[in-house]
């Protein structure tokens, strides 16, 4: 990684009329790291990648980048290129004048700006399409030529506003693998929004937590998957019990739970079984408290909490709803939240 080429977000403040988007956040993202901006609808995600980009300003706060402040420069003068979740190309250009798009604006000569893009296909496999108009490709064809021309900028920076959210599911894990294949080919910092936690898993070195236009937690994926800092981590990023002690909040995955038979069982907590959910390799059992009722809320929570059993470990003894059990875990395998 290139330290010269870090990205940092110090104070960062966005109002739009009295609505607070983003609420204050500080961030430094290490040249050529893949970082993920994860969050649910209205966290202040998107918000924070356009002011990255230069097409919002901040309401206070600067953004940096190799230690040069770029806060107020347009988006073709800071070093950051934006790849949109509608792609927005043109359509009445061929595919290798969409990418050459930005060369020609600048007057780069027919020549030079069409070899370049042809470059830009081969890395992105279209060369083949290069005369079709965006129309007679696919979704993940057009993403494709979308990345193709925003690289075209050559900037130090790619930003991706949910790249692969139009995409079938077939095709999101493909992209995916690709995704990673061009950051690591490019060696460039990468910052993609999305909401999926397991998107910002696959792809991210550094995944960025927010809620509420702040940051809850950055970290590699997998320290924010294994020890998520609070209540909203855990239960965001799944896969995480939340159970409520003497002592505080604890978090304590999933699979890391275990049933047993009920009242013969001390120690555990009482649970009875609401519903089952067969995932093919492994079973979800849903879980509430004794004495929980049926809610027509759809905000309501379906289940307290969930325990992830392996596919052969369940049927070995199959577990029905309406059950009457004990969940226990490993004080190791639990690590206390912040308040």
């Amino acid at each position: 990684m290139n330290a010269r080429t870090d990205l940092e977000l110090v104070g960062l403040v966005k109002h739009y009329g009295d609505a607070v988007a983003v609420a204050g956040i500080d961030l430094k993202i290490a040249g050529g790291a893949y970082c993920c901006l994860l969050g649910p609808s209205g966290c202040g995600k998107t918000s924070t990648l356009r002011m990255i980009a230069g097409h919002e300003l901040p309401t206070e706060g600067s953004v940096l980048l190799a230690g040069r402040e770029i806060t107020e420069l347009s988006p073709a003068e800071r070093g950051t290129a934006m790849m949109f979740q509608s792609y927005a190309l043109f359509p009445h250009l061929t595919v290798l004048q969409n990418v050459a798009f930005s060369a020609q604006m600048k007057g780069v000569a027919k020549a030079e700006r069409e070899a370049k893009a042809g470059q830009l296909l081969e890395l992105v496999a279209m060369t083949p399409y290069a005369q079709r108009l965006p129309a007679a490709l696919s979704g993940g064809q057009q993403q494709r030529v979308a990345l193709a021309r925003a690289l075209m900028t050559q900037p130090r920076v790619l930003l991706l506003d949910e790249p692969l959210s139009a995409l079938d599911p077939f095709l999101r894990i493909k992209m995916r693998a690709e995704l990673q294949r061009w950051h690591r080919e490019l060696g460039m910092t990468f910052v993609h929004v999305t909401h999926s936690q397991e998107e910002a898993m696959a792809l991210a070195d550094l995944v960025v937590v927010m809620n509420h236009g702040r940051i809850e937690q950055a970290g590699p994926a997998r320290e924010v998957f294994e020890r998520p800092r609070t209540e909203f981590v855990a239960r965001f990023i799944g896969a995480h019990n939340v159970i409520t002690t003497p002592g505080g909040k604890l978090a304590v995955r999933s699979d890391r739970c275990e049933l047993s038979g009920g009242e013969a069982s001390a120690g555990g907590l009482p649970v009875v079984v609401r519903a089952i959910e067969y995932q093919g390799n492994h079973v979800l059992v849903h879980l509430v408290q004794p004495g929980t009722t049926e809610t027509a809320d759809d905000d309501a929570p379906s289940a307290a909490w969930v325990a992830s059993m392996p596919d052969a470990k369940f049927h070995q003894q199959p577990i029905a709803p309406g059950q009457q059990l004990s969940l226990h875990w490993t004080e190791a395998d639990a690590h206390s939240l912040a308040a």
